[in-house]
């Protein structure tokens, strides 16, 4: 049966898109192709209506919520003939910054030929997937025109919308959380405008795709930039014995002009930040970097180490050595109350200790399972019993079932990297 939506990627942007556009009545068909079929609809695997079993872990969604969608008309398949058939597809095919640090749209691309083969005139495409300024246009648009013969912006509407989705945000998402939209040419804009109007409180238009595109690097460099700084700001409160934690509750009173950020292990999550020295040739603005940037990735990179150097610190004032020091890692996904690990720093801060010879295991209550370098690492069963008997537990993300009161009891040495513990209770980064 057709739809009016497809969304072409079930990953952590398209699934909460599809549970949206399906909890507003619209009609909707999920597409993933390949083993990553249905990718992210929950840890326990779903069948599809298709036959289709999802089976990742790192979804926003639980096994019970696709149900649901499915209960409601929702469709997952790996049947591109599906795409012909809808009046919007939205792209949220996965982007990650590649080993030379540029943006990968391998997917992108795979997305965008798939429905290229079926496209239907007065079809609305959008792109979600983060992108750097022109990609929409420049790569995204001559794959759609040369696979489907027509032209973008008079046959089929083009346009571009930063995902602002927060994975366990319980205040704000898809519904009140305003969309900006940007569109190839204002037939475009409309076009999207009335798609997102059914799904959201508000919908702000742009003045065209790179706005749009720009939107979503202005925000995520933001957010990069500002951890970076309290980064710093933590290093330098530890030198000079000042509680960076109370400072930061003394300034967040402000009433203008400032928001609070906090430091922590590093900075996990799917939106990466963008350095136009590795953005395509064509984009980039010679001159003009964004230096900050650059400087901010170098800052917040370096906190696994610093995390490290701090460990080793306590343990040594303790008489005891990081080599053969039992270390407790205490949450290694990238958000509290989540399973996603997805840049997380914890896989780097446990590579770094066995480097120096520490017997290390780790407690997640949303990760049941954990390599690190190809190999498992313990998981202890009872936490407190594990805090007891580590020289070192370190916690590096504060999932609300932690108590970290009664841990701070437990625990020979407790290091809180992010600031959770009560003063007192723990050493905090």
């Amino acid at each position: 049966m057709p739809a009016d939506l497809a969304v072409i990627g079930l990953g952590h942007l398209g699934l909460p898109l599809a549970q949206a556009a399906v909890a507003a009545g619209i009609e909707t068909v999920g597409y993933d192709s390949g083993p990553a079929t249905a990718a992210a609809t929950g840890p326990a695997g779903v069948t599809s209506p298709t036959g289709t079993t999802a089976t990742s872990t790192d979804s926003t969604l639980t096994a019970a919520e696709i149900r649901r969608m499915s209960a409601a008309g929702f469709r997952i398949t790996d049947n591109p003939a599906e795409l012909g058939r809808v009046r919007t597809a939205v792209i949220c095919a996965p982007t990650q910054l590649g080993a030379d640090r540029a943006l990968d749209l391998s997917a992108v691309g795979d997305a965008g030929r798939t429905l290229a083969a079926r496209l239907r005139p007065h079809t609305t495409v959008i792109l979600e997937s983060a992108a750097h300024p022109g990609v929409t246009e420049d790569y995204l648009r001559p794959i759609l025109e040369s696979g489907s013969g027509l032209r973008a912006g008079r046959d089929f509407h083009l346009a571009y919308s930063p995902s602002r989705l927060d994975p366990g945000n319980r205040t704000h998402g898809i519904a009140n959380t305003p969309k900006v939209i940007g569109g190839l040419t204002p037939a475009c804009t409309e076009s999207a405008h009335a798609f997102y109007a059914r799904l959201t409180e508000k919908v702000v238009r742009a003045r065209g795709l790179r706005e749009a595109e720009t939107v979503q690097l202005l925000e995520t460099n933001y957010r990069h930039v500002n951890i970076a700084l309290m980064n710093e700001m933590a290093v330098l409160c530890h030198d000079l014995g000042v509680d960076l934690w109370d400072v930061i509750r003394c300034a967040e009173t402000k009433p203008y002009g400032f928001q609070a950020f906090r430091p922590g292990p590093g900075v996990g999550g799917r939106s990466v930040p963008l350095d136009p020295n590795y953005l395509p040739h064509t984009t980039r603005t010679p001159g003009h970097p964004l230096r900050m940037v650059g400087l901010a990735q170098e800052i917040n990179a370096r906190m696994p180490q610093y995390v490290i150097q701090r460990s080793a610190t306590l343990l040594n004032e303790h008489g005891k050595s990081a080599r053969g020091a039992r270390v407790l890692l205490l949450g290694v996904t990238y958000k509290p109350d989540l399973a996603d690990q997805e840049g997380s720093p914890a896989r780097e801060i446990a590579s770094r200790l066995l480097d120096l010879g520490a017997l290390v295991s780790y407690h997640d209550p949303y990760v049941a399972g954990w390599r690190v370098r190809d190999r498992p690492v313990p998981r202890a069963e009872s936490l407190y019993e594990a805090a007891a008997n580590a020289d070192l537990t370190i916690l590096l993300q504060h999932h609300r079932t932690y108590d970290l009161q009664g841990l701070a009891v437990k625990a020979q040495l407790l290091l809180d990297t992010r600031g959770a513990s009560p003063a007192g209770a723990a050493h905090r980064l």
